[in-house]
C-alpha cells in the first residue's frame, strides 16, 4: 500500500512539481537581470525599453506622443519577457 503511494508521489514531482520550480527559478534570474536599455513586455502586453531600474520598480519608455516622451512605472514582477540591449563591440 504505501509503494503505489509512493511512486505516484515520485510521479508528480518529477512531471509536476519539478519542472514548475525550474521555470520559477529561471523566471526569478531573467527579473534579476534586468538593466537599463533592455526590451521588455510586461504582462499586459505593452512593450517599452527600459530606462530606470530600482530593486521593485521599473521605469519604461513606451514611445512618443506629440513630441513628448511617455514613460510608465511598473512592478519588476509583471515582465513577462526580456530582449538584452545590444552591446557597443564591433570588432
Amino acid at each position: 500500500m504505501l509503494l503505489p503511494m509512493a511512486a505516484i508521489f515520485g510521479i508528480f514531482y518529477f512531471l509536476l512539481i519539478r519542472p514548475q520550480q525550474k521555470r520559477q527559478r529561471e523566471q526569478e534570474a531573467m527579473l534579476k537581470a534586468i538593466e537599463k536599455g533592455d526590451s521588455v513586455v510586461t504582462a499586459g502586453g505593452l512593450h517599452g525599453q527600459v530606462t530606470g531600474v530600482t530593486d521593485e520598480v521599473l521605469t519604461l519608455d513606451v514611445g512618443s506622443v506629440k513630441g513628448d516622451r511617455v514613460r510608465v512605472k511598473i512592478a519588476r514582477a509583471r515582465i513577462d519577457s526580456v530582449q538584452r540591449a545590444k552591446t557597443g563591440d564591433t570588432t
